[in-house]
């Protein structure tokens, strides 16, 4: 089938707040207590907060669909909306999540390249994220796309602190 990426906008605030949740728990819940998630999701994937960043000139949402049905989505940010301090030359993808029954269909590597090339259209360098240290799956996938560790920062899940790998990919 072929997958289509959309921009996301305010219209597609509870379909994204919906698919948040669902990729989000999906992946953590297994590693973490349901104390924890659930306080997290409450926090990130609120509808005003979800309505917030939609509205941020420097975060973008795109959706991906695999024939009619959302299959994922993917986050970015530039400037000051990116969650860690970094160059004007950077972009963040913040999140890229694909939905349970669609991993292994080249949905996610089709999100990175989405990425990818809005960051070259935009004149950026270099883009980083942050993924949590256990979650290996991930760390291979981004390794294989040329991603490389160069630091990392806290995420709290709840009241839980935990370490998330910052790694990059230079552009250029």
């Amino acid at each position: 089938m072929t997958a289509i990426i959309q921009k996301c906008t305010v219209e597609d605030l509870q379909e994204l707040q919906k698919i948040s949740i669902e990729t989000f728990t999906d992946t953590f819940q297994e590693q973490n207590s349901p104390e924890h998630l659930q306080a997290y999701l409450e926090k990130a994937y609120y509808l005003e907060k979800l309505e917030e960043e939609l509205a941020n000139p420097l975060s973008h949402f795109f959706f991906i669909y695999s024939g009619q049905e959302l299959a994922g989505y993917l986050k970015i940010n530039t400037g000051s909306a990116q969650t860690e301090e970094m160059d004007e030359d950077t972009l963040e993808i913040e999140r890229i999540y694909v939905r349970t029954k669609f991993h292994k269909h080249g949905l996610g590597r089709q999100l990175m390249q989405k990425a990818i090339d809005f960051a070259l259209q935009s004149g950026k360098q270099k883009i980083w994220l942050g993924v949590w240290e256990e979650n290996e799956n991930a760390i291979g996938f981004y390794q294989k796309k040329g991603f490389v560790q160069i630091g990392t920062h806290s995420f709290f899940m709840g009241d839980d602190e935990q370490v998330d790998l910052i790694m990059a990919k230079n552009l250029s």
